[in-house]
């Protein structure tokens, strides 16, 4: 019995967890042009002042994504990865980047100053940032039991 797991290459101890996978042979592997691509993975977090969203976008330009407040508390992030052109000449070893549509849907909640968003993107990563209203405590007032 063998130590060395099948997807590491003996020769060399190189690790390959595609071998004994076939190479593409054409681009019909790709994506359709609807697809989702993995469906940008976002994280969600609220902190004292805001609710923060931050969604990996790699590759993306700042004009390839938008953000917007549908129906008043509704956040949507959505944009378009371009397939990349296949050249006549080139044979595909391997496709692994997706293309296509994403879309993403955050119900707001009622605390959001939906009219304050904010949104950035640094090194693929876009940070939308909703500032929370202050929430009001009820105003209470003892009432004096007679009796």
């Amino acid at each position: 019995m063998s130590l060395i797991p099948n997807f590491l290459n003996r020769r060399s101890n190189v690790l390959d967890p595609f071998e004994g996978f076939p190479p593409l042979s054409s681009h019909s592997n790709f994506p359709s042009e609807t697809s989702s691509f993995a469906a940008a993975k976002v994280d969600w977090k609220e902190t004292q002042n805001a609710h923060v969203f931050k969604a990996d976008v790699p590759g993306l330009k700042k004009e390839e994504v938008k953000v917007e407040i549908e129906d008043g508390r509704v956040l949507q992030i959505s944009g378009e990865r371009s397939q990349e052109q296949e050249e006549k000449s080139d044979t595909w070893h391997r496709v692994e980047r997706s293309s296509g549509r994403f879309s993403r849907r955050f119900r707001l909640p009622e605390n959001a100053k939906v009219e304050e968003v904010k949104a950035a993107m640094e090194n693929g990563v876009l940070t939308v940032t909703v500032p929370k209203e202050e929430v009001k405590r009820p105003h209470v007032r003892p009432i004096q039991i007679s009796g």
